[in-house]
């Protein structure tokens, strides 16, 4: 899959869940995976920096 097909399912999704969601649920949803991307991304660093030896550096 490339990236603008990728864009294009990800955009499909939110438009079927935005039909079957009222605002506050879809703002809810929203912002769960704000948070799950934001938390992803922070793993993701640290296994690096971790992998890395660099860990002891930041904290």
């Amino acid at each position: 899959m490339n990236a603008c097909e990728l864009t294009a399912s990800v955009t499909a999704l939110a438009n079927l869940l935005a039909e079957k969601l009222d605002d506050k649920e879809a703002a809810l949803l929203a912002a769960i995976l704000v948070q799950l991307g934001d938390t992803l991304a922070t793993i993701a660093v640290q296994k690096d920096l971790c992998s890395a030896g660099e860990s002891s550096k930041i904290l």
